[in-house]
């Protein structure tokens, strides 16, 4: 293992996997721009900084998973606001899917509630 390798906590790389999956999941009932995004981010433990939700959201753009529309805001300028397109909620209902069964089968070994024969 490289020095840089063993740096990474194994929960460092699983929120790094998991944080464009749970964007998908905060705009799936409703648009939200990238300040309410890292609010949430941050107060559950999943980004450390602003810094890392704004590449994320263009790139989610790029792929064509998010739209976006900008508004007035009453507390200064426009704001960008942040939506699924079609392919973001395809996307976002195949990963909450996947991480239902995914997530059941981890915590069943952890709980040793699997049989090994």
């Amino acid at each position: 293992m490289q020095t840089g390798e063993r740096e990474r906590s194994p929960l460092t790389q699983m929120r790094r996997g998991l944080v464009e999956y749970c964007v998908l999941a905060l705009l799936r009932d409703r648009e939200r721009y990238a300040v309410e995004l890292v609010d949430v981010l941050t107060k559950h433990g999943l980004i450390a900084s602003e810094g890392t939700i704004y590449p994320l959201l263009s790139r989610l753009r790029k792929q064509g998973l998010v739209d976006t529309t900008w508004r007035e805001s009453e507390l200064g300028p426009p704001r960008r606001y942040y939506g699924l397109s079609a392919d973001g909620i395809a996307t976002g209902d195949r990963f909450a899917s996947d991480w239902m069964s995914l997530s059941e089968s981890v915590n069943k070994i952890i709980r040793g509630e699997v049989d090994v024969a």
